[in-house]
């Protein structure tokens, strides 16, 4: 019998939008289209450490739902349906309630009793594997104590491609080795706290303005959201890479993103999902959307999403391209059987592998409301109860906090005035140094820059418990010092700057510039920062104080680079310190830096000239009316890359910062380890067990006499009539044929277990360097390891190894780096495999990108 078409389930853009060449006649014609990978890969715990147990539970439960039960926990319940920004449905016969998704990548979105740790770019700057674990595991330990079963973060996309890029700050810098050595730190620590990770965005995410079409976003002048064009080389080596060490770090969710990449969107993207996420990568876990992500129903689930959230197609709305409809599709053949067992199976799976079935906590939050008691059904009004149990859930987490913001600080400039020692007066100017009037927390979703800025804004946030502004905190300094503080908070109040300027013995400036995501506008900036500059009257400030204060320090709070040319080389600026986004130990922090108390950190991005000395140029305003074509024309050469490649001197380059003593890189030896040859791997993903439905449409029909919540989405069926559910049907015959084959796929030459091949992460050289502190102070530095690849068309150098040492002053120590395969390989799009060139490779090492007074062969 001929299959039904079931244009509901759809997509926004067309059906499959990841098919070569599918397209309406009234669509443009575009350039870069992704390539079709079907059937999508069923998950598999089979060997691999920590998943073999939660698959083979998994499994046990999921075999035991009716069909209905499995599109629940596969789809979300509406936008303000429940207590969380997410929530699917729930399996009462089992006693499964639902699932709880909460933002954000640092700390508990609208929690209260909970901490606001620094943001992402903070804890790159730190360069710390141990830190970025340890604030992990914070997050992780707060989240599974409000009864958050997935903390929407880590953060690696965007990575940093365009420096105003609103969201830059989420993640860990722009360097693909760098953030994913923080992605999976952050994963592991999440994780061992028993709460589901959820590494995101996948992938390619750039512009803010035009990445979805939502009405009221900015965004309603484009028929569909914006393509990020990336060739399958840049794709590999750059945007991918961090989350493959996401993957073999056993992450069990991962956010698909807004965007379009090569002009298929990333919810339901075959090639980027099926192929590289689920085959290549060996991904375990499941994929959810991003909020209203979702352009469609067949098509995705074909695709590989696993979790519709937040389930409506607009929110609010009350309709879903899953929920009831998922189910309808299943029983007309549409998306068959064995695709949502994976589902489920895979949602299951990361649920037991990170324990949530032991001592699972009731949620204790509300995301609506910060009154103690509330609506649980919040859109509908229904089931009036204690919805913010104000369970305090923050331990001694300030002390970590601290310690991070102070050591995510860097040094940029210093000519002798730093650290501080006893002050007989001090001068602090800049309303970044002083608390925002309407409290911490008196912006939505921190999308002001009033007072100082400590994080950026939007869903990426958290409410502060409270925030210790620097001005506060050298006002206790002062105190137990004894010094004299006066200060001019007022951005425009130049002349009494001036006066107090001069009185001074050392004059504090504080200047900021903020950004955050698109749905909200800050000062004119629709998240993406319109450019580099200062905001609140920055430059002039410093201008005004630096000219009536030869003893100026200058801080900077902001989300990335800034611009500095026209005043960091003024002679009475003596000091200049970059501080991020330092979360809620703000103040404190800054003041541990100023007087020496730790040591700061290393830029995880570069500083510029100028704007244009990147190579790259954000997208203000969209190309076409139709979808916005964003070109990734930089390929490999981002951040320093970049300017390594074309020979631009930056201001500050990639991994530069001072230190409070003296370094001295000594010695290095290469020994190389024979790891064998690199074998591609071949095989076939596992086939489907279950292959036909046997429930009955009528079996699937809601209950008698249950009670519908407004607008609540379920997967029950209201009639079988209105589908059209009289006889059985085979594939929709828009999809591929190949995406409704249960017998498998062949695992790709690269695949083989999570991260990929288990051989690229074979040692092929160990490399020992000797680092010495011939300063008087004890310290700690940051030993990075960078590799040539050789190749013209390969970076000058690229980032493949960093170790934070603490070493006392006039000692030395000794560290070990291990190059791995994957270090020294290119993905090569001809045999869609990772290769060594014979191409002369070397190692060098040093405090920085442009600073490696070592260097040696690998051969």
């Amino acid at each position: 019998m001929a299959p039904r078409k079931h244009t509901a389930l759809g997509s926004a853009i067309f059906l499959y939008s990841a098919l070569a060449g599918a397209q309406a006649s009234d669509i443009p014609t575009f350039a870069h289209r992704s390539p079709p990978a079907y059937p999508a890969p069923i998950g598999t715990g089979d060997g691999v450490p920590g998943w073999s147990e939660a698959y083979s539970k998994a499994q046990a439960i999921v075999a035991q739902m009716t069909l209905a039960e499995k599109v629940n926990i596969t789809s979300g319940v509406g936008w303000e349906a429940e207590q969380c920004v997410g929530n699917t449905g729930s399996i009462p016969r089992l006693g499964f309630r639902s699932l709880c998704l909460q933002d954000s990548p640092l700390g508990i979105r609208f929690g209260q009793y909970s901490s606001a740790f620094p943001a992402g770019v903070t804890i790159a700057s730190t360069w710390d594997e141990g830190l970025a674990y340890r604030r992990g595991y914070a997050m992780g330990v707060e989240h599974r104590a409000k009864g958050v079963d997935i903390q929407l973060g880590p953060v690696s996309g965007p990575l940093g491609l365009f420096p105003e890029g609103g969201r830059n700050w989420e993640g860990a810098g722009s360097d693909p080795y760098l953030s994913g050595v923080g992605l999976a730190s952050a994963v592991r620590g999440i994780q061992d706290a028993g709460v589901i990770a959820c590494a995101k965005h996948w992938i390619g995410g750039s512009d803010l303005p035009e990445r979805y079409r939502i009405a009221g976003e900015g965004a309603n002048a484009v028929n569909e959201s914006l393509s990020s064009n990336v060739d399958d080389r840049t794709m590999h080596e750059v945007y991918a890479w961090p989350f493959a060490d996401a993957v073999r770090a056993g992450v069990g969710s991962i956010m698909c993103s807004y965007n379009q990449i090569n002009n298929s969107y990333g919810c339901q993207n075959s090639e980027l999902i099926n192929g590289i996420l689920k085959n290549e990568m060996g991904f375990p876990g499941f994929v959810l959307s991003d909020w209203q992500a979702q352009h469609g129903g067949v098509a995705p689930a074909l695709a590989g999403l696993d979790m519709s959230m937040p389930g409506d197609q607009d929110f609010t709305s009350g309709n879903a391209y899953w929920g009831g409809n998922l189910t309808v599709a299943v029983l007309n053949g549409s998306v068959p059987i064995w695709r949502v067992d994976d589902m489920a199976t895979r949602i299951m799976a990361s649920f037991y592998k990170v324990g949530l079935d032991k001592d699972r906590a009731e949620v204790s939050l509300d995301s609506w409301t910060t009154d103690v008691h509330g609506f649980r059904n919040w859109f509908a009004k229904e089931n009036y109860q204690i919805v913010n149990g104000n369970v305090d859930v923050r331990g001694t987490h300030g002390t970590l906090i601290r310690e991070i913001a102070g050591k995510g600080t860097v040094l940029l400039k210093n000519n002798g005035s730093l650290p501080l020692g006893k002050l007989r007066q001090i001068g602090v100017f800049g309303s970044d140094a002083t608390d925002n009037p309407r409290g911490p927390n008196g912006c939505e979703d921190r999308a002001c820059a009033d007072g100082t800025v400590a994080m950026g804004w939007g869903s990426g946030t958290a409410n502060f418990p409270y925030l210790i502004s620097p001005l506060t905190a050298l006002q206790n300094k002062a105190y137990a010092d004894g010094s004299v503080i006066q200060w001019v908070v007022d951005d425009y109040a130049t002349g009494e700057m001036s006066k107090v300027a001069r009185q001074a013995e050392a004059c504090l400036v504080f200047v900021k510039a903020q950004a955050g995501e698109g749905y909200l506008t800050v000062d004119g900036n629709q998240g993406d920062r319109n450019n580099l500059t200062l905001w609140a009257n920055g430059e002039e400030v410093i201008r005004t104080v630096a000219a009536d204060c030869d003893n100026t320090i200058v801080t900077v709070h902001s989300p990335g680079p800034v611009t500095m040319e026209e005043w960091i080389d003024h002679p009475n600026i003596t000091a200049v310190i970059f501080a991020g986004l330092p979360g809620q130990e703000s103040g404190n922090a800054i003041v541990d830096v100023l007087y020496g108390l730790v040591e700061p950190g290393r830029l995880p991005f570069t500083i510029g000239k100028t704007a244009s000395d990147y190579g790259v140029k954000l997208m203000y305003k969209p190309d076409n009316t139709y979808a916005p074509q964003q070109e990734f024309t930089s390929g490999l050469m981002i951040d320093y890359r970049h300017f390594d490649k074309n020979n631009i001197s930056p201001r500050f380059e990639f991994g530069f910062g001072l230190s409070y003593t003296k370094w001295d890189y000594k010695s290095i030896a290469v020994r190389t380890i024979n790891a064998g040859p690199y074998t591609p791997s071949t095989g076939r993903t596992p086939a489907a067990k279950t292959t036909t439905v046997t429930e009955s449409p009528e079996s699937l029909l809601f209950p008698a006499g249950f009670h519908k919540v407004k607008n609540y989405l379920y997967s029950y069926l209201d009639s079988t009539s209105q589908y059209g559910l009289t006889g059985s049907y085979g594939p929709n015959d828009d999809a591929p044929k190949e995406a409704y084959d249960p017998s498998g796929t062949p695992i790709r030459p690269a695949g083989g277990a999570p991260g990929g091949n288990p051989e690229l992460y074979d040692v092929l050289w160990e490399v020992n360097v000797t680092v010495a502190n011939s300063g008087q102070r004890n310290g700690e530095e940051v030993v990075q390891l960078y590799v040539s690849q050789g190749e013209h068309d390969d970076p000058v150098r690229v980032l493949r190894g960093f170790r934070r040492v603490s070493v006392k002053a006039g000692e030395w120590t000794s560290i070990i780096f291990q190059i791995l395969r994957r270090d020294v390989a290119r993905w090569d799009v001809v045999s869609q495999n990772w290769v060594i060139t014979s191409a002369p490779k070397k190692v060098y090492v040093g405090r920085s990108s442009r600073d490696l007074p070592l260097e040696a062969d690998l051969n």
